[in-house]
């Protein structure tokens, strides 16, 4: 049972205290699920989030099932989702019955404007982690590039972009794999 607490709360913090969706929460779930919990790898934790991003869903709420079920199984999966979502539901119940009233008001919109800002930073850290973690050689440079600008201009959509850097990554381990064999 403690073990199940301990998956509820901790998304439940997660959720509570980070704003700005899924990329944002990336430095908090790092934290807690690899450093403190040691539920997973920082390698792991990227596999959930490109495999969160790839289904339906919020990305967020996808990696905390993962996390969960690969921890306690289906049961584990469902606390881990709970935990991340009940927070928002809270926050998004008081903010909607109170904002309308407040929206309008200068120093609120200072405010959500100085969260956006707080957001991005936030944004752009989990994306240098994500870089320095996922890109280690002159193919992920090369992947990265190509995702980005396609990504950037909406040339490609998202998912074909994944599916087929996936498939890249499985033709250059094919093929190292290959040249260590001879």
């Amino acid at each position: 049972m403690k073990d199940y607490m301990d998956l509820f709360l901790t998304f439940a913090k997660i959720g509570a205290f980070t704003f700005g969706g899924g990329y944002a929460m990336l430095p908090m779930l790092q934290k807690e699920v690899v450093e403190k919990h040691h539920w997973a790898t920082e390698e792991e934790i990227m596999d959930y989030y490109a495999v969160g991003q790839c289904t339906p869903g919020v990305i967020f709420v996808n990696t905390a099932t993962f996390v969960g079920y690969y921890q306690k199984g289906i049961l584990g999966g469902i606390i881990a989702t709970l935990g991340v979502i009940f927070p928002s539901i809270v926050i998004i119940s008081i903010i909607a019955s109170v904002l309308q009233n407040f929206a309008e008001i200068e120093i609120v919109q200072h405010a959500l404007h100085g969260i956006r800002i707080a957001v991005c930073v936030l944004i752009f850290n989990a994306t240098l982690k994500l870089f320095k973690t996922g890109v280690k050689d002159v193919t992920g440079i090369v992947l990265f590039i190509l995702s980005f600008v396609c990504t950037y201009t909406s040339l490609v959509p998202t998912i074909v972009i994944v599916i087929i850097s996936a498939c890249a990554g499985l033709l250059v381990s094919y093929f190292k794999m290959k040249e260590v064999k001879s």
